[in-house]
């Protein structure tokens, strides 16, 4: 009788056969596997090990291939899923026993009813488990001459685990150095961020707290509100029981700077989900101000609904409503924000997943949505208001040609700089007047951000 697989390797290829499947993505699978785990270190093991094989696909995939010795097109997809966390476990848990990681693998197998692998699945990982410290020097090796393409994109795309197309439009548009660091910081586990909830407390004083809670920080370099996590568990104190916080990327924060520091009396955010950026606006606006927070689906809806309820944000309101269709609404507000939904191609560190679920075809069919959504949002923008326009997207595509193209056909708007009336430290502001963060640059996932302004004048 074999012996019982350990929980959280189960859990772990539980979540990642569903985001294999495109059942759902990374956040949501993991999500569900801590929630199937009792121990703290079994959750934190099934979530340390289905993000790093999509954090490493491409270097795993490489190295099975190698010792399986055919391609990984051919492979059982629930097979290939079970090598990919053996191999990530040998590779990158080397206090592990290797012994343990392999019977778990063919134990799998079993349970999967694949026992006809069992034994390909045993000889490979065995092999692997044999070679660990020779397995990295079988990995396309750093080009001693950037400038030998065929070497570096190699480097990038298997060694560093990006598709190849991403790896060689980063090295194109950036060149070697930049684009290796841009890869080696989505490599990277990301840090936990916060921002204090205005409605609760203040950043000085959440500072505080956090510290008497034997939470660890230190502040954000860009973002004056970013206070990020380093040692601590801050989720499970009474900071996220009595709201004390939001979870939220310094990138993300700076975006939310965009709308400027004195608000008008009416906001739209119109793509608002998960409420982040609503909250901090919320936070912002003058007495008797109002919020208007959108999104389409349900699911995201009820996330929303949740995060303003966290905060005691006591004036945002809620309209479901699809940015792609003309909104509910008449040009009454003095800044409307499109927090269009993207591709998430700057956000690969905390989402290891989304590179290997685009392709370049997607660019184009984000763009066509995001030039829609940006038209129906200035709709409702009033005369000298301000339209404000972000994406999470490190691509030209669904950034600056989305924005040029709305100014080409939208002569009643004008481009306004980022950091005209709204504080962004001009170090994240490029020449074109656009807030753009980089990893090579400033340390941070990729945002992108532009401003317009309605002509004419008129009041809230």
């Amino acid at each position: 009788m074999s012996s019982p697989i350990a929980p959280a390797r189960l859990a772990a290829f539980t979540a990642s056969l569903a985001v294999a499947s495109g059942r759902l993505d990374l956040s949501n699978a993991v999500a569900r596997a801590r929630a199937s785990l009792v121990d703290d270190r079994d959750r934190a093991l099934a979530q340390d090990i289905a993000v790093g094989v999509q954090r490493w696909r491409g270097a795993l995939d490489y190295v099975i291939g190698r010792f399986a010795r055919r391609p990984i097109a051919k492979l059982d997809p629930e097979v290939l899923e079970i090598l990919r966390l053996g191999t990530y476990e040998l590779l990158h848990h080397s206090r592990v026993p290797a012994p343990a990681i392999v019977d778990d693998a063919v134990g799998l197998a079993a349970r999967v009813r694949k026992a006809s692998a069992r034994g390909l699945v045993n000889a490979v990982l065995r092999a692997i488990a044999g070679s660990r410290r020779e397995t990295e020097q079988l990995l396309p090796q750093r080009p001693a001459d950037p400038a030998d393409r065929p070497a570096a994109l190699a480097y990038l795309s298997i060694t560093l685990s990006h598709p190849q197309w991403l790896a060689e439009r980063w090295l194109d548009r950036y060149g070697f150095e930049s684009a290796e660091a841009w890869l080696q910081f989505n490599l990277s586990p990301a840090p936990l961020t916060l921002r204090a909830n205005p409605f609760r407390t203040t950043t000085r004083a959440l500072v505080a707290r956090l510290e008497g809670e034997h939470v660890a920080v230190h502040r954000g370099r860009y973002a004056a509100e970013a206070i990020i996590v380093d040692r601590g568990t801050p989720l499970r104190g009474r900071g996220i029981d009595e709201g004390w916080f939001v979870v939220q990327d310094e990138g993300s924060q700076l975006l939310a700077m965009l709308a400027g520091v004195e608000l008008p009396a009416r906001v739209l955010d119109a793509c608002a989900s998960p409420g982040g950026k609503a909250t901090a606006l919320a936070a912002r606006l003058p007495p008797g101000g109002l919020l208007v927070a959108c999104d389409v689906r349900d699911r995201r809806i009820e996330l929303l609904r949740r995060t303003v309820a966290a905060t005691g944000a006591p004036n945002i309101r809620l309209v479901q409503a699809d940015l792609l269709r003309p909104l509910p609404f008449a040009p009454v507000f003095g800044c409307v924000f499109v927090d269009a939904p993207c591709s998430g191609l700057g956000t690969l560190r905390r989402d290891p997943d989304i590179k290997w679920r685009r392709c370049p075809e997607d660019l184009a069919l984000f763009a066509a949505r995001q030039q829609t959504m940006l038209r129906r949002a200035a709709a409702v923008v009033r005369p000298g208001g301000r339209l404000v326009y972000a994406t999470c997207s490190s691509e030209p595509e669904e950034n600056e040609s989305v924005a040029e193209a709305f100014l080409a056909a939208s002569p009643e708007f004008a481009a306004v700089g980022a950091t005209e009336g709204t504080g962004l430290p001009p170090a994240v502001v490029d020449a074109a007047g656009h807030l753009r963060t980089a990893p090579h640059l400033h340390g941070l996932e990729a945002f992108f951000g532009a401003v317009f302004r309605r002509m004419g004048r008129g009041t809230d």
